[in-house]
């Protein structure tokens, strides 16, 4: 409902050229409720989060403002403008970026194991994790079933940006092989020498093993690579912007990583014979062209007829060469991409975030792959009573819940939002209120600070 244009994000040039222009949250709702609709007649199964409550009251209180909540915000909007917006952040709504996970049958335990993300690297995100943990825990209730982590400690070395970073990769065509775990990282802590020179690496090499540890994966399933240096410095902040990938399938920029001959032969020879890596070479599409495009933060799902879709955004479709180089995949019949759907969610683009960043992966059924946070049967693709049997219900996305959602986002969000607005002590009462009306709604127990929950550290 704050959904705004602060420029907050260093590294991320759809973030910084942005800044300061009018947003319309409104829109931005309304465009993820239609990708989500559009992502579920493909026949996959989806579920959601509610949105954080902004403006976040208790950062700015931690921060020594005092007095009435609209004392808080006029002192804060006069004396500390940035930090404002900064609590007043809608970067929540790129859940990619909210955890990591490994399903069942890839951990040591046979639970789905789930780790926040600290996203210590920038302020705006940093006040997330605490929300989200709770958000977690309220949505995937059977403690049974999933191991909700706090995020990792947010010291100098563990900086950890969750899904965004990470891609489960397995043979579609060998149930009993082992799923591969990627992670992708900006920086080792311990060589510092070798980053990038002007944006910030996020992901942190000690942080990404720290996160394979605690999801309880096997290290001889995991492979780990290091971003280009180069490619950060151009706006790739994280892997989703310039990589995607799903069941065996890899569509990859050609300047992603470091090594990168050994990191495909790696990632072959752990996936197994159905592996199919898809390189998109610098003449075809320069790093900037798929900032700008964000090709590859699309989503990839495979679909109940075993049709592999990449979902993208629209600026695809209307750049020449990043949809020569879409359609250059589809009609390649080695690949397994057989189809593209193109989705307008301009009012993330505007921000820094794509198809891929509005979905968090949660895979429940053995080697479904399917999962854009569901449960699938494999041969179906279809979500099984059993599996959702352990998500709140309220929080499962069907036909009368996209209606119940859109009369909502109608009733309650702004369709403008300037950067003055933010300070509005009408704009946090509005935003309480709707928060209430959505809780109850969809049956969940309190989960913000206004609700009386503690915003403990994560």
């Amino acid at each position: 409902m704050t959904h705004n244009y602060a420029g907050l994000a260093s590294g991320n040039m759809a973030s910084q050229n942005n800044a300061g222009r009018v947003s319309k949250p409104k829109a931005a709702a309304l465009q993820g409720v239609a990708k989500m609709e559009a992502v579920a007649a493909l026949g996959v199964t989806q579920c959601f989060f509610p949105p954080q409550e902004r403006p976040a009251l208790w950062a700015l209180r931690e921060h020594g403002f005092t007095g009435t909540d609209a004392d808080v915000l006029a002192q804060a909007h006069a004396n500390k403008p940035h930090l404002l917006a900064q609590c007043c952040s809608s970067s929540f709504m790129w859940s990619a970026n909210a955890a990591t996970v490994a399903p069942a049958q890839d951990t040591r335990d046979q639970r789905t194991h789930v780790v926040v993300a600290n996203l210590k690297s920038m302020t705006h995100r940093a006040i997330e994790p605490p929300c989200t943990r709770a958000m977690l825990n309220a949505v995937f209730t059977d403690r049974d079933r999933f191991e909700i982590h706090h995020a990792l400690a947010a010291n100098a070395d563990m900086g950890d940006e969750g899904a965004a970073n990470h891609t489960r990769l397995f043979d579609a065509a060998n149930a009993n092989q082992p799923a591969t775990h990627f992670f992708v990282y900006g920086i080792d802590a311990a060589n510092p020498w070798l980053q990038p020179k002007i944006h910030p690496a996020r992901q942190t090499l000690q942080a990404s093993r720290r996160v394979a540890e605690v999801l309880q994966l096997d290290p001889a399933h995991c492979v780990f690579a290091q971003q280009n240096p180069d490619a950060i410095d151009q706006g790739v902040f994280h892997n989703d912007v310039v990589a995607v990938g799903n069941a065996s399938t890899l569509l990859y920029h050609q300047d992603a990583w470091l090594d990168h001959d050994r990191v495909i032969d790696s990632l072959a020879q752990r996936v197994g014979d159905s592996f199919c890596s898809i390189t998109v070479n610098r003449d075809e599409l320069t790093i900037p062209e798929a900032v700008t495009t964000y090709l590859f933060n699309s989503q990839l799902v495979t679909t109940p007829d075993g049709f592999t879709t990449l979902v993208c955004p629209s600026e695809v479709e209307h750049h020449a060469r990043a949809s020569a180089v879409a359609r250059r995949i589809q009609q390649d019949s080695r690949n397994s991409i057989s189809r593209i759907l193109y989705m307008d969610v301009r009012e993330s683009m505007r921000n820094g975030g794509g198809p891929a960043c509005l979905r968090l992966r949660v895979p429940l059924a053995p080697n479904s792959g399917n999962a854009t946070r569901h449960a699938t049967n494999p041969a179906t693709g279809q979500a099984t009573s059993a599996n959702l049997a352990g998500i709140h219900a309220g929080c499962v996305f069907n036909k009368t819940r996209a209606a119940q959602l859109r009369a909502w986002i109608e009733r309650w969000y702004p369709e403008e939002l300037t950067p003055e607005d933010l300070a509005d002590p009408q704009l946090l009462i509005r935003n309480r209120d709707a928060l209430d009306a959505l809780t109850q709604q969809l049956g969940l127990a309190s989960i913000y600070p206004f609700q009386g929950v503690s915003p403990l550290k994560s």
